[in-house]
């Protein structure tokens, strides 16, 4: 996948509204291999632009192509290889197991892509200074370190986008940072393109383009 399009997308709530944004009811292009920032308030619709994006999602007008061709058009066994090969989402929910271990949790994605080794994957955690909680329950562990956990698990997938959803929203400068280098180290291995949103706390990264919603 080389770019992903939102032609006059908005979603079905704001329909009659004076939307205000450079995004909603415009023809926005996300081309891979780049690094974007959707800044936000809460409320404008951030969270649905990622949901539309990945398909969990219908209730805009509008249209959203990959490749040029629309999404709504897409098979149930088309949006699965979308989903396993071509973007790696994060939601901000993360949702992850809080009754599985960090690396149990990991393992349910990176067992089925066998993107990264189990050396890579401690690497990680370690980078992210969280490899002393392999072994605990996520569900033990507080907000900040979940979302390290999210972000590694997100990493151990093939993709040509990375959709990031408030990904450092509970970190530090510090872990902000780490987490950036990271993700910015497996897009340029991949040739990926990154997507992150942020409604106060970006994403340390340099990037192409910000995005106002």
């Amino acid at each position: 996948m080389q770019k992903i399009e939102l032609i006059n997308t908005l979603p079905a709530v704001f329909a009659g509204a004076d939307v205000h944004s450079e995004v909603w009811h415009c023809h926005v292009t996300l081309e891979r291999g780049r690094r974007y920032l959707v800044t936000a308030e809460s409320g404008t619709g951030k969270s649905s632009m990622c949901s539309y994006i990945y398909g969990h999602r219908r209730d805009y007008s509008g249209t959203i192509a990959f490749d040029g061709a629309d999404v709504r058009g897409l098979t149930i066994e088309q949006w699965c290889e979308v989903r396993r090969r071509h973007i790696a989402y994060l939601p901000q929910e993360m949702r992850l197991f809080a009754e599985l271990t960090v690396l149990e949790n990991i393992a349910l994605k990176n067992s089925l892509t066998g993107h990264k080794t189990r050396p890579e994957v401690e690497q990680m955690l370690d980078m992210l200074g969280i490899a002393d909680k392999a072994n605990s329950l996520v569900g033990k562990l507080s907000i900040g370190q979940q979302q390290r956990v999210a972000v590694v698990r997100t990493l151990c997938q093939p993709c040509d986008f990375f959709l990031l959803d408030e990904p450092v929203s509970h970190l530090d400068e510090h872990n902000n940072r780490m987490v950036a280098q990271l993700v910015m180290e497996e897009a340029q291995r991949q040739g990926a393109g990154i997507i992150a949103t942020s409604v106060g706390n970006h994403l340390a990264m340099d990037v192409d383009h910000i995005l106002k919603l």
